[in-house]
C-alpha cells in the first residue's frame, strides 16, 4: 500500500505502508541507533513522534517477548529504509509487520532515509502526517501545518501509571530469564513514572533497591509519607516545562531525601532548582553520543532521547554541571552544591545502547546509603 509523509514545511516523502494502515500526526525526529529498535519502540519518551531510523534495514531480528521497554509501543509513526519481512533470531516471536499491525502503529518503509535525516538536520525536527488514506501532497501539508506541537503539552498524563505498583525483576540473562535478586534490598527507592523504562527499574533492583512506582502527580507528601531512602525521577516525553505538578513535587522534595533524574527527571530537577529549559534544533537520539565526565578527559558513549535540553546559565547559582555533550557542548548532567539531588539527561541504563554509565545507579546507592548514616 502506499504512503506518505508530509512535513509541515512542505517536503512530502512517499514510500510503501507496513504495519497499520491510517492517519497520523507528530513531531518527525531520527534515531542513530543500529540495533534496539523494540525498546525504541516500547520507550514512553517517544510518545508524540513520528521516529526515523537512520540505519539501513530494520526488523531482521524480529520482536521476542522480553526486550520491551513497557506495556506498549507509545510512538506515532515508525519509518524506515527496508523492513525485513523475513526475521531471522531464535528469540523472535512475530515480525517487525505483524508486531505494528497488532498495536495499531503506522509505518513507513521505500524512502530516502537519508534525504530525511538531512533535511530534519538542516530545517530542524517538525509535525508531519503519516498517511495511508489521503494521499493530496497539499491536504496532508495542510495538516502537518494545523497538527499540535509537541512544546507546551503534557505528554506525561497519557503515559504515566494509573496507581503505584511494585517492581520486583533484577537484570535479564539469556539462561535464566528476568530474576529477582539475591538477597534482600536494602534501600526503598520511590520512582516517579513520567514514562519510565523497565530497564532503569531492573538497574535499580540489581543494586539492592526495594522500588515501588508511582504515578507523576502523586504528591510530595504522599511520597514522604512512604518513608523512602531515595526518589527516582524517571524519563519522559515532549516538554518539560507544563509538567508543573512534578516541578512543584520536586522542589518539596529536595534536602528531604536524596534525588536521582534520568533525561526529563534531569529536566524537571533543573527547573525545580530554578534552571531553564528550551528545545534543541533536532535533539539527540541514539546510542553514540559523546560525553565528558567532569573538568577531566574522562569521555563516556551515551545512549540518548531527547528534544530539550537546559539552559547552562541557569543553573550557576544552584548547581554543578557535572556532565558535557562533546558534540554541542548542551548540559548533560548536575548535581546540587549542598544538597543529595544529581541527575544526568542522557540514558546510563541504555537498552538499547551502550553500558559506560552503569555507575551511576552505584553513585545513588552511595548518596542514599551517606543520607541514612547522617540521619
Amino acid at each position: 500500500m502506499k504512503a506518505a509523509l508530509a512535513l509541515a514545511d512542505g517536503r512530502v516523502f512517499w514510500g510503501r505502508n507496513f504495519g497499520a494502515p491510517g492517519e497520523i500526526s507528530g513531531e518527525v525526529v531520527f534515531n542513530t541507533s543500529m540495533t534496539g529498535y523494540q525498546e525504541i519502540l516500547t520507550d514512553p519518551s517517544y510518545r508524540g513522534e513520528i521516529v526515523t531510523m537512520t540505519y539501513p534495514l530494520i526488523g531482521n531480528y524480529g520482536i521476542n517477548l522480553e526486550d520491551v521497554e513497557s506495556w506498549k509501543p507509545h510512538l506515532s509513526g515508525f519509518v524506515v529504509k527496508e523492513a525485513s519481512d523475513v526475521p531471522s533470531n531464535w528469540r523472535s516471536k512475530m515480525s517487525l509487520d505483524s508486531y505494528l499491525k497488532e498495536h495499531g502503529v503506522i509505518g513507513l518503509s521505500g524512502i530516502d532515509t537519508r534525504a530525511l535525516v538531512r533535511h530534519i538536520r538542516d530545517k530542524g525536527a517538525q509535525t508531519g502526517v503519516l498517511s495511508t488514506c489521503d494521499l493530496d501532497p497539499e491536504s496532508l501539508v495542510a495538516k502537518a501545518r494545523i497538527a499540535p506541537s509537541i512544546v507546551g503539552r503534557d505528554l506525561v498524563q497519557e503515559v504515566t501509571c494509573d496507581k503505584p505498583y511494585h517492581w520486583t525483576e533484577g537484570p535479564w540473562d539469556l539462561i535464566n530469564g528476568y530474576r529477582e535478586p539475591d538477597e534482600k534490598p536494602h534501600y526503598k527507592v520511590v520512582a516517579y513514572d513520567f514514562g519510565i523504562k523497565r530497564n532503569i527499574l531492573r538497574h535499580l533492583v540489581a543494586n539492592g533497591c526495594d522500588v515501588t512506582v508511582v504515578p507523576a502527580a502523586t504528591p510530595a507528601t504522599e511520597i514522604m509519607a512512604m518513608q523512602p531512602d531515595g526518589v527516582f525521577l524517571s524519563n519522559g516525553p515532549g516538554d518539560p516545562e507544563p509538567i508543573t505538578y512534578a516541578q512543584e513535587n520536586i522542589r518539596q522534595l529536595l534536602g528531604r531525601v536524596p534525588l536521582f533524574g534520568i533525561c526529563l527527571g534531569h529536566q524537571l530537577l533543573s527547573i525545580a532548582l530554578g534552571g531553564v529549559t528550551y528545545k534543541l534544533k533536532f535533539g539527540h537520539r541514539g546510542g553514540n553520543q559523546p560525553v565528558r565526565r567532569g573538568d577531566g578527559h574522562c569521555v563516556e558513549i551515551t545512549a540518548q532521547n531527547h528534544g530539550f535540553a537546559v539552559s547552562a546559565d541557569s543553573l550557576k547559582d544552584e548547581a554543578l554541571i557535572t556532565h558535557i555533550n562533546l558534540n554541542d557542548n548542551t548540559v548533560e548532567g548536575l548535581s546540587h552544591k549542598d544538597i543529595p539531588a544529581f541527575s544526568v539527561q542522557y540514558h546510563p541504563e541504555a537498552s538499547p545502547g551502550p553500558h559506560d554509565a552503569r555507575y551511576l545507579f552505584h553513585d545513588f546507592i552511595q548518596m542514599m546509603e551517606k543520607w541514612k548514616t547522617k540521619t
